[in-house]
């Protein structure tokens, strides 16, 4: 006979035990150093999100071979030195017009979606304090070359004087990228109260099978972590291939 769910686990503490309190100066030297109080502000954040919001993540790749190259012409041509961040950016604003659920967030009650009409991208900065998420507006409006230089300019305001709150909030999905420091795929936290975060790390090279010869082509890994409580599987899958299409195909974000 199946037990009842009260009678499982009889007197089950509501919360979670407490973390254990350890003297780690009995085990040898030892040396207490306080956190910012940025990142301590960080850190409750990311507890909140990641014990409230059940997180699936999923892995794909981008080919990345024309990427490359219209990256370096785009460079040329506006006279700036462009990274792959806001191609990536524009892709993702192609997958949320396509699929608006990702472009959401849950109502308070948890009974219904605020669909949003708008795109704005959090792009997740270091900073000598911690991480911090400047959010480009209106991403869908503006050229590659003007997201670039928005997002120079935030990022370099953010490590030196800091940025204002208006300019961190507002935002429908976030990126953050590891590709200038390696890699291959990693659990991105949701940035409530946003549905999904895209996760990039450095591209690889894959052997692939053209007109039968086997050739190398560069991949960018993408990591998609999304709120299941919103999103499901497929859709998942649906909509980072259709980031990695977007960003295999270069011309289309124009």
């Amino acid at each position: 006979m199946n037990a009842k769910p009260d009678s499982i686990a009889p007197g089950w503490p509501a919360t979670l035990p407490p973390m254990p309190v350890v003297d780690f100066g009995l085990f040898g030297e030892v040396e207490t150093v306080a956190l910012p109080r940025h990142q301590k502000l960080v850190a409750s954040f990311l507890a909140r999100n990641w014990a409230q919001i059940p997180h699936v993540t999923h892995h794909d790749e981008a080919e990345v071979e024309r990427l490359d190259g219209a990256r370096r012409a785009l460079s040329e041509a506006a006279g700036v030195k462009l990274t792959p961040v806001p191609f990536i950016i524009k892709a993702v604003v192609k997958a949320l017009q396509a699929f608006p659920r990702f472009n959401a967030s849950l109502t308070p009650d948890g009974n219904g979606l605020v669909m949003k009409r708008y795109f704005h991208i959090g792009v997740a900065v270091e900073t000598p304090n911690g991480l911090v998420v400047p959010v480009i507006r209106d991403c869908d409006k503006k050229s590659i070359p003007e997201i670039a230089a928005e997002l120079a300019d935030k990022a370099e305001r953010a490590r030196t004087k800091g940025l204002p709150i208006t300019e961190m909030s507002g935002g429908c999905f976030s990126v953050s990228s590891l590709g200038n420091l390696g890699g291959t795929g990693f659990t991105p936290i949701i940035n409530a109260p946003e549905v999904a975060i895209l996760g990039v790390t450095r591209a690889v090279e894959r052997l692939k099978r053209v007109d039968g010869d086997v050739v190398s082509v560069p991949v960018l890994p993408l990591s998609l972590s999304y709120d299941h409580r919103v999103i499901n599987g497929a859709d998942a899958a649906r909509f980072v291939r259709c980031v990695a299409d977007a960003l295999a195909d270069p011309a289309s974000l124009a």
